[in-house]
């Protein structure tokens, strides 16, 4: 028979806090509740750090030493708050107290039983790039040691078998699922990940995921060593815990085993992260999996007015959850969120800037003001109309519409076929064909510079017989390469046949079909949003006849002025951001744009519950953004690439909120 004994400070220090004056009910109630599972469902602006900064306080001084508590969050600045804040509040020493995110958990716990885990010594930790790295020459060894064969690329292959460890599945399992764009290599990637793992194994280096994965393997196979943190850890704490991905779940499980003193804090109407892994059943199934935990409710909001706060509760009045609770306002009585119909993406551009400005004017500053959306490629239109009108933006999803990759890339080919002395977009297009790399498109420019004074005589003479496609012929280039160049003569051919180029839509669509969108499918994890951006840049080009006066206003557009960034303004600009990237934030006013059936919800998320269902949670991050002032708009047509209007339907989400919630605004003026 064994009995615990856990020696306690010689001398408890006095306690410091007055809970029950610095919290709320609601939030004293969780802080100061007794040992055993609980979950915290602290809705948005209800001050969830706080709680769990209390609660460890709460521990600390209740004689908890502080190296059996553990806080696992998902970010080191998180960590950092929380523990800076508790340092704030107690006189403890608090250097065994054990916080950070999960993988740096299980870092510190491998590194200290490095045999055990299968090392003969200490081994590093790879980042994105080296791991790409490695993943690249695993694809090298099944290509023949040829960069130019490689049909995906090594960060493709990466994404791929990072959430398949997150999720605990196979690649050859998540591919269909997650992946279906890359089906047709799967048994190149199943390989890859194969070889990617004996090289991980050959150079003693772990990538992130591994330090997760190994750490649970270990604790599952090694009872004495999983004894040790299971006895150590008699409470732990988890942050945002509807984020948790299974084999986050499963890490958490296994250090709480034996105490059962868990608790997990979040919000399941805030759980949007499916795409990268998080399963939003941890959250769900908590009660089942710690039969007699204790559920606490923590819903008085101080971000938000009670009028904002009643469009968020309906927004997920419908939402499928067992999980039930309701946001109150700390917050007097303000303005009714606005509905704004609109009638395109660009009159809403133009009434989101028009109201920027007025309320500026009347004293807001610009870093007050948000605008959020489901999707980046969503913002072009407003991007555009900002910059015309010098207000300071920062973008934290991801550049400047036009300085993206695939934007400048598909752009390269309309540059070259209208001036092809245009060096810099000759390089550009032709360094996306295999086998060719910087010093190939050197070569093949010396050979090329002159088919620039060839066709621009042609053009003087008012003639049409140039042809991209011999001109492309009579060059040398690598045979891996043959095919590819060849292509690219017909594809110039095509959007320029004669050398005259045609509109600048036409040239868009052909460059996607015969060469860039075969590209971007095996270069670029996130594909699907590449080709909405590009289906967006058509529907831009189709505004303009001639290619001229498109690519002018491309680059107008793409050029940093100073005037428009918001980084030499003090960082005091608006702010652009998709709803994913905004979680955890807040401003006085936000713009949420685009909220119609197929854009908000997404167009792939319609035909699938559970993704709806996402969808409607991800609305709802969006609405709890606001502190003050809430503008929700929905244009009702859209211009589509190919010409002509698409109606819309008014998103499902804004069809849930009970009319007398709303102020519909009606729109006039801005020239539609």
């Amino acid at each position: 028979m064994a009995r615990e004994y856990v020696i306690r400070p010689s001398v408890a220090p006095m306690p410091r806090i007055d809970f029950a004056h610095e919290l709320n009910a609601q939030q004293l109630a969780a802080v100061t509740c007794a040992p055993g599972p609980a979950l915290v469902l602290a809705g948005a602006g209800s001050g969830k750090t706080r709680t769990l900064t209390y609660r460890v306080a709460y521990l600390l001084e209740n004689a908890v030493p502080a190296q059996n508590i553990l806080l696992l969050t998902f970010t080191n600045k998180a960590s950092r708050e929380m523990l800076e804040r508790v340092a704030a509040l107690v006189s403890h020493d608090l250097t065994e107290l054990w916080g950070g995110t999960f993988h740096s958990i299980g870092n510190r716990i491998l590194r200290r039983h490095l045999r055990e885990a299968g090392f003969e010594s200490g081994f590093t930790v790879m980042d994105r790039e080296d791991a790409d790295e490695l993943l690249q020459g695993a694809l090298l060894d099944m290509r023949g040691g040829k960069v130019s064969e490689l049909p995906v690329k090594p960060s493709v292959v990466g994404e791929v078998v990072s959430y398949a460890v997150n999720v605990g599945r196979s690649v050859a399992e998540v591919i269909p699922e997650r992946f279906a764009h890359l089906e047709e290599w799967a048994e190149l990637i199943h390989e890859a990940a194969g070889r990617y793992a004996k090289r991980k194994h050959d150079a003693n280096a772990l990538d992130f995921d591994d330090l997760l994965l190994l750490t649970v393997r270990l604790l599952e196979t090694h009872s004495g060593i999983a004894d040790i943190y299971q006895r150590r850890f008699q409470f732990v704490l988890v942050d945002e815990y509807q984020d948790t991905n299974p084999l986050q779940s499963k890490f958490i499980d296994l250090l709480s085993a034996r105490h059962r003193n868990l608790m997990a804090v979040g919000d399941d109407a805030q759980a949007i992260y499916s795409w990268r892994g998080a399963d939003y059943r941890n959250i769900l199934s908590f009660g089942a999996r710690y039969p007699g935990a204790q559920i606490y409710k923590v819903e008085t909001n101080y971000r938000s007015t009670p009028e904002i706060l009643e469009v968020a509760n309906s927004a997920i009045e419908g939402m499928q959850t067992p999980l039930r609770k309701e946001l109150v306002s700390s917050r007097k009585g303000g303005e009714l969120p606005r509905l704004i119909p609109l009638q395109t993406g660009g009159h809403q551009a133009k009434f989101v800037v028009s109201r920027m400005l007025e309320l500026n004017d009347a004293g807001m500053p610009w870093r007050d003001m948000a605008v959020l959306y489901r999707a980046h490629y969503h913002s072009m239109e407003l991007q555009m109309e900002m910059t015309r009108h010098a207000i300071p933006f920062q973008i934290t999803s991801g550049l400047r519409f036009f300085e993206q990759a695939h934007v400048k890339d598909v752009g390269a080919f309309l540059k070259f076929v209208v001036n092809p002395q245009d060096e810099v977009a000759f390089k550009r297009m032709v360094r996306l064909l295999p086998g060719i790399g910087d010093r190939s498109a050197d070569g093949l420019w010396r050979a090329v510079a002159p088919l620039g004074r060839e066709l621009a005589e042609s053009r003087l003479a008012g003639g049409s017989g140039f042809s991209f496609s011999h001109a492309f012929s009579q060059q040398k280039v690598p045979a891996r390469s043959a095919s590819a160049w060849k292509q690219l003569g017909h594809t110039l051919e095509e959007i320029a046949p004669g050398g005259i180029p045609l509109p600048p839509l036409q040239m868009l669509q052909s460059v996607r079909e015969a060469v860039y969108d075969d590209f971007a499918r095996t270069k670029f994890p996130d594909y699907d949003t590449r080709r909405e951006d590009l289906n967006t840049l058509a529907s831009f080009a189709s505004q303009y006849p001639n290619a001229e006066d498109f690519l002018d206003q491309l680059a107008l557009l793409g050029s940093a002025e100073p005037a428009v960034t918001a980084r030499d303004s003090g960082g005091e600009g608006v702010v652009l951001s998709s709803v994913h990237q905004a979680k955890g934030l807040e401003w006085k006013v936000v713009f949420v744009i685009w909220l119609t059936e197929g854009m908000f919800p997404s167009q792939r998320s319609l035909a699938n519950l559970d993704s709806l269902e996402e969808e409607r949670r991800l609305f709802y991050v969006a609405v709890t953004r606001a502190e003050d002032e809430l503008y929700l708009c929905w244009p009702f047509i859209k211009r589509n690439p190919g010409g002509g209007d698409a109606v819309q339907r008014i998103s499902p989400f804004l069809e849930d909120i009970p009319p007398e919630l709303l102020e519909e605004w009606r729109i006039s003026g801005g020239g539609f």
